[in-house]
């Protein structure tokens, strides 16, 4: 710059010869006037401004633009999550996402706005896909020819559901809502256990137990005194409440007695109905139970030690029809049990069902050992579980939901509920891409 401001200086006299000369042939004044360069410079800087206008011009526009752009960005992200739901059809998606981000991105200098939606809804997971695309009005850069600058942006939001939930505690206020204590040791093979206790011990586990899992999650906190914890995706705190997987599931109405207190003491199959005021299974006794659902009306569901009790296709629901003496199950260690749900019908699925008006706490006390198996859903929503057993197998299902879960002895449980009929659970996971 200095040396370029030194030929300015300069220009009259060392760098043209055409000065030379007119400051021979004119007017000393003429001299004068040609010798003084100061007034050279206005032309230069003239000519030099123009690109100069032009550049900053364009950097003007290219800033809004770059601005809109960015506002383009943030509307269809905040589209995308919003309409990241499996309860849509692809022309929802489309009409909805054009409103909601028209509603969101007001940009008046972004002209022949454009906008598409492509939606992809699974059992598990929801993923939406967003375009957008306008022409943004220019100011400076129109003068040159430019009258618009294209924008364009996408947006990606998946939505997946992790299926891997095997336990589940409903309540959301108890200490301890899944407590593992004494010796236990709880193997949850390839499957996660969850709480929605917001307590700052909602998953307890203590004393020399151990517990193993895919995952963990919990509302509140997890309180592990000694208990010996491992996971292969390791232990969340924090999460949101999980929904009841089976909430929207009811049981079909009943009337009438089958059998009252029926007492099984030796081998024999029975149909599907209606068993009043307790149904027991004693030692040695072997009950073979038929496809179907069998209503537990008031009483007690008891296996004792040794006893059996088999059926496939089967959903044992407990209830009350008077409203109260609600029935309730006590199977004892060394009880042989083998029973899996039915795969279709109203309670699809579910191998164990509790009525949703039962007080909150009644006891089920699952403790048959190795010899227990239920595959597919124990879904007890006001139930306190006590549960010991599990053949714990890869090719075994088991889910257990209630309102708090205490495990005690030893359990292995297992998630491979492809021909069950259960229904996943788990939390849900967002990822956003640009």
């Amino acid at each position: 710059m200095i040396s370029f401001l030194a030929r300015i200086q300069d220009c009259a006299w060392t760098t043209t010869s055409v000065f030379n000369r007119a400051r021979d042939r004119y007017s000393p004044s003429a001299s004068r006037f040609l010798k003084d360069c100061r007034g050279g410079i206005a032309p230069i800087m003239g000519i030099a401004v123009i690109p100069l206008v032009g550049a900053v011009g364009a950097a003007v526009d290219y800033g809004g633009a770059l601005s809109a752009r960015t506002a383009m960005q943030s509307a269809l992200d905040s589209t995308a999550i919003a309409l990241v739901k499996p309860n849509a059809s692809g022309s929802q998606y489309t009409g909805q996402g054009q409103e909601f981000f028209t509603a969101l991105f007001v940009h008046p200098q972004v002209q022949n706005l454009s906008f598409g939606a492509d939606v992809n809804d699974g059992a598990s997971t929801s993923a939406v896909t967003l375009k957008a695309s306008g022409a943004f009005k220019t100011t400076f850069m129109g003068m040159m020819g430019f009258s618009t600058i294209d924008i364009s942006a996408r947006s990606s939001a998946v939505m997946t559901t992790d299926s891997s939930g095997c336990v589940l505690a409903l309540n959301s206020t108890a200490a301890g809502a899944v407590a593992v204590g004494g010796n236990s040791d709880i193997a949850l093979n390839g499957c996660s256990l969850y709480s929605n206790s917001k307590d700052m011990a909602s998953l307890t586990v203590g004393g020399s137990a151990t517990l193993s899992a895919q995952s963990i999650g919990v509302v509140g906190k997890a309180v592990l005194s000694g208990g010996n914890v491992t996971t292969t995706e390791g232990i969340r705190t924090g999460l949101n409440p999980l929904a009841d997987p089976y909430s929207d599931i009811n049981f079909p109405s009943f009337v009438g007695c089958t059998k009252t207190n029926l007492s099984i003491k030796t081998t024999i199959t029975i149909s599907p109905g209606v068993y009043c005021n307790g149904l027991t299974v004693n030692a040695d006794a072997n009950l073979t139970l038929s496809p179907g659902i069998y209503y537990l009306d008031r009483g007690r569901f008891l296996v004792n030690g040794g006893g059996t009790v088999s059926g496939d296709g089967v959903t044992l629901v407990f209830t009350s029809s008077t409203g109260s003496n609600w029935a309730t199950a006590t199977i004892s260690g060394n009880a042989n049990i083998n029973l899996t749900a039915p795969i279709a019908g109203p309670t699809a699925g579910i191998v164990v069902f509790g009525d949703r008006q039962m007080p909150v706490g009644t006891e089920f006390k699952f403790n048959g050992g190795a010899s227990q198996y239920f595959g597919g859903a124990v879904y007890l929503p006001r139930g306190a579980i006590d549960f010991s057993g599990g053949m714990g197998t890869s090719t075994n299902c088991t889910q257990i939901i209630g309102d708090t879960v205490n495990f005690t002895g030893n359990s292995k449980v297992a998630i491979n509920c492809s021909s069950f009929k259960t229904k996943p659970f788990g939390p849900t996971v967002l990822k956003l891409t640009s």
